[in-house]
């Protein structure tokens, strides 16, 4: 055991073990914690909006100062930061059920987010190259879902008993993550600032201006952040309104006496599954070293969400809806690796955390303009208009990556 974290892991080894363990992580918590909020915590409908606009708020303050740390310090220790601060963020939710500590959890789950959330991109680049980061992309993600298959299912299970518990342990498995990173997590491609470069925020904000530049100077790059502001702006309602819609727009199969929320978890891990093997078979398939056939995948995936998320907010039937909320689970699983390959492939290494970071920043602006609208229109109009309403949102993706393809991918 002593020999396992006795020397540095080698940085593609050390990438799926983080990505693995996170994803077991957030699988223990997230299978559970709506779940938690409302029934243990008692939140009402305005303290959960609020709980997510918490969160969503610190995300859009600190994505890009957390960059600049990670490319102006060091990435590696920007990661350790970030994996400590979301595991006490949780253990805190967890172990105090009142809207205060939720809140206060949001704080820290979004602090450490932001300054893992650039860096980790910006560190695995660095560590095994642009032309080598795509297929490492697709394995962490492929291997992300399927541990969080399995760690859903031990949720449930433990969750059935105590229901804090998996929150818990969730929680103090970021921690242990972060301990064991110290001992085996690489950094030798990544040249920090001289200490007397790096003592003032002077250096930090020459290094944001030198993110923006690039951005600004070009166009491409202008154009992919675009297209992460549209997948902001649609994906709150979704995300709000999807297990809503299933349970109320229809009538669910009476079958062993199954409860509603045996339903709702074996969609979510069946789609689990079919996006493990669709990247699986992505990873195979698709060039992720150059920019052009990126760009198409991403087309051809766009158009697919858009139409799984007209197909969902229509469907007139339980089993086409769950058909076409697994075309969406699955396109989503597809877009995130891609996206963030193609959009690595466009960032100077010395800037690459904080353009990053930026990128989620936009995200996280999308999710807070587009979200709250989308509710007041469900509210309105009713559940189907609403997701109708986040297919439309989306759309304009489809327009901006054809134009990238029309123009070329390069700068």
């Amino acid at each position: 055991m002593f020999a396992l974290f006795s020397r540095k892991w080698e940085a593609r080894r050390a990438y799926l073990w983080l990505t693995a363990a996170q994803s077991a992580a957030f699988a223990l918590i997230f299978t559970v914690d709506m779940v938690y909020q409302v029934q243990v915590v008692g939140l009402t409908p305005l303290q959960l909006v609020l709980v997510g606009t918490t969160l969503e708020v610190t995300i859009f303050l600190f994505e890009v100062p957390t960059g600049v740390v990670a490319d102006v310090y060091s990435r590696r220790l920007s990661i350790l930061i970030g994996l400590a601060l979301i595991g006490l963020g949780f253990i805190l939710q967890g172990a105090i059920p009142t809207f205060a500590a939720v809140l206060a959890a949001q704080l820290l789950w979004g602090i450490g987010y932001t300054f893992t959330s650039g860096a980790t991109q910006a560190w695995i680049t660095d560590e095994v190259g642009e032309s080598q980061v795509g297929p490492v992309f697709l394995r962490g993600s492929q291997i992300g879902n399927l541990v969080g298959i399995a760690a859903s299912v031990v949720a449930i299970g433990i969750g059935s008993a105590i229901l804090n518990l998996p929150i818990l342990l969730g929680g103090a498995l970021f921690i242990v993550l972060a301990a064991g990173l110290v001992l085996v997590m690489p950094e030798q491609h990544f040249h920090p600032r001289p200490t007397s470069e790096r003592s003032s925020w002077h250096q930090m904000s020459d290094t944001l201006r030198a993110g923006l530049r690039l951005v600004r100077g070009r166009r491409i790059l202008l154009a992919i952040l675009g297209i992460g502001l549209f997948y902001g702006l649609y994906s709150e309602g979704l995300d709000r309104l999807n297990t809503k819609h299933l349970l109320e727009s229809f009538t669910l199969p009476e079958v062993g006496g199954l409860q509603p929320v045996v339903w709702i978890g074996a969609i979510g891990l069946i789609g689990q599954f079919l996006s493990a093997g669709v990247l699986r078979l992505t990873e195979k398939r698709l060039d992720m070293t150059t920019g052009r056939p990126l760009a198409r995948a991403l087309l051809g995936v766009n158009v697919v969400l858009v139409g799984g998320l007209i197909g969902f907010a229509l469907a007139g039937s339980f089993v086409m809806a769950v058909l076409f909320r697994w075309l969406i689970t699955i396109s989503r699983a597809l877009i995130e690796p891609v996206y963030a390959t193609w959009i690595n492939q466009h960032i100077d290494s010395s800037v690459r955390a904080t353009v990053i970071s930026m990128s989620s920043q936009v995200d996280a602006f999308g999710q807070m303009v587009g979200g709250p609208p989308v509710g007041v229109f469900g509210e309105r109009f009713g559940i189907r208009a609403a997701l109708a309403a986040s297919a439309a949102i989306l759309s304009p993706v489809v327009a901006l990556t054809a134009v990238i393809l029309r123009r070329g991918t390069q700068p």
